[in-house]
């Protein structure tokens, strides 16, 4: 089979399906081609036991009206379609600590996340203040954050100039409060010596401006922007994994997939690890310099989660989220564990579906896992496509961390085992597998202040009409990576014409 398109995008996750839209909207025939059975990269769930996980999203922020995710969802025509949860107003995020039995909540609305927190911190409003005025001014430095035109956050020297444990600190002496503020650094696997602030403003301040569940799982998204996709003339295939590109007279002109169909297109854009896409590419069409760099990117620390089926009427649904440390003064440094302290911290969620009230039906446990502890395992490679059971001793390996985990989580909810219907498991590989991430690493690149352009991956490469997008460009999440497939769309639409077309639509939307 041979196909001719505009533009062809290699991978399905949010990046690739929101490029997709935005130029399908602007009349492009494009096709999307994903390597395996389901669309979406972290959006995507799975089914155990008749219950539904998700395997990425576990609440997304900034969704209320006129926010800056909920203006861009809306654009793409997907807003209306979403079926959401809002998530406990006072208290979404709740950080704890072994040995103490307060809970520190994050609460949505600055006003009231200020409220919140200063009923357990009575002396500290002027800190906690300081640091939520902090947050806001700091995601003042990316324009498309907020939907407006003006100078990259990459040439902006004061966005790079603060490290997030640093500054933190510098808003109280309070050592608790210190931990608290900095308690939920594994929505991007903070490291107190590397990691930048603004990479912890931009992870969570939509969220306490917002902060909601997807009923049914976060794959609605994929599917919601797949539908809009078809509508628009364009096409998406699955089982279609990208092995090679096609050059004709030194030109990229088309891709060949590993059932041997080949697709050409004027334009390509990949939504697959820039790692990966320069050794399908071939490394000889890049710049030496530029593919040694890339390829000594630090990733993020990887995960080991649980995906626990509960019984019937056992579990109090919780309408928020758990981040728990063994130890307060541990809170940067719980990817440094040992064999003998894993796992050091954890974050807890639980589903929602159209029928939940009380009780819950699952509860999804995470917490770092060093790529180092799967590689005896590493030339395995197991897909609902591609099946290959890694053997006895991996299955060993997962149900000894599965144990010590739940002993952990038994200290904070002492009635879980026995809530317990069945439980399920992901490590580094499932990530590397599924989702495609180098090492399976939960959140691209690592962002070190120390050599902060290192990471810069520019969306244009030096193949003239090869595009890279996803979250291993600017910043991971939701609202992260759909802002990234804005900017490469932007560079093949050209100048501030997208973000302009945006801003109209969707402040019509605000005043009607």
């Amino acid at each position: 089979m041979s196909e001719r398109f505009d533009v062809i995008v290699m991978g399905s996750g949010l990046g690739g399906l929101v490029s997709a839209v935005l130029l399908a909207k602007e009349g492009r025939h494009v096709c999307v081609l994903e390597k395996n059975q389901q669309f979406g990269g972290n959006l995507q769930n799975f089914s155990r036991n008749k219950t539904i996980f998700d395997t990425g999203v576990h609440y997304i922020g900034g969704l209320s009206q006129g926010q800056n995710l909920y203006r861009y969802f809306d654009y793409l025509g997907i807003m209306d379609e979403l079926s959401l949860k809002q998530m406990n107003k006072d208290g979404f995020d709740v950080v704890t600590f072994d040995d103490d039995p307060m809970e520190y909540p994050y609460a949505q609305g600055y006003e009231n996340f200020v409220t919140s927190l200063v009923e357990k911190f009575p002396e500290e409003e002027d800190g906690i203040r300081g640091f939520c005025n902090s947050m806001r001014e700091m995601c003042s430095n990316f324009p498309l954050y907020d939907l407006r035109t003006g100078k990259p956050y990459f040439e902006d020297a004061e966005v790079f100039g603060k490290q997030v444990k640093e500054h933190i600190n510098s808003f109280t002496t309070n050592e608790k409060l210190r931990a608290v503020l900095g308690g939920t650094n594994l929505l991007y696997a903070g490291d107190d010596t590397r990691t930048p602030f603004y990479v912890h403003a931009l992870s969570v301040n939509s969220y306490i401006e917002s902060a909601y569940r997807c009923v049914n799982g976060g794959s609605q998204i994929s599917k919601i922007l797949l539908k809009k996709l078809r509508e628009l003339g364009s096409v998406a295939y699955k089982r279609s994994e990208v092995t090679d590109f096609i050059y004709t007279d030194g030109k990229l002109t088309g891709v060949k997939t590993i059932e041997g169909n080949t697709f050409e297109a004027d334009i390509f854009i990949s939504n697959i690890d820039p790692k990966r896409t320069i050794e399908i590419a071939g490394a000889e069409h890049f710049r030496k310099a530029y593919v040694n760099r890339i390829s000594s990117i630090p990733d993020t620390c990887s995960a080991f989660s649980l995906y626990v089926v509960l019984k019937p009427d056992s579990f109090p649904y919780l309408n928020k989220n758990y981040y728990h440390f063994k130890d307060a003064t541990r809170v940067w440094k719980a990817q440094e564990y040992t064999q003998e302290s894993w796992p050091e911290s954890y974050m807890v969620s639980m589903g929602v579906n159209k029928n939940t009230k009380v009780y819950g039906d699952t509860l999804t446990a995470m917490t770092y896992m060093r790529y180092e502890e799967v590689e005896p395992w590493e030339k395995t490679f197991n897909t609902v496509v591609r099946k290959n059971e890694r053997g006895q001793t991996y299955e060993a390996f997962k149900a000894e961390k599965t144990e010590i985990f739940i002993t952990e989580l038994e200290k904070k909810f002492p009635t879980i085992r026995e809530c317990i219907e069945a439980v399920y498991t992901s490590t580094p590989l499932s990530y590397r597998d599924y989702i495609g991430n180098d090492r399976g690493c939960m959140y691209g690149y690592e962002k070190d202040i120390q050599n902060p352009l290192r990471s810069f991956i520019s969306p244009r490469t030096k193949i003239d009409n090869l595009f890279f997008t996803g979250q291993s460009l600017n910043m991971h999440g939701i609202l992260g990576v759909t802002i990234s497939a804005v900017i490469t769309c932007s560079e093949i639409l050209g100048g501030a014409y997208l973000l302009r077309k945006i801003q109209q639509a969707t402040s019509e939307e605000i005043i009607g």
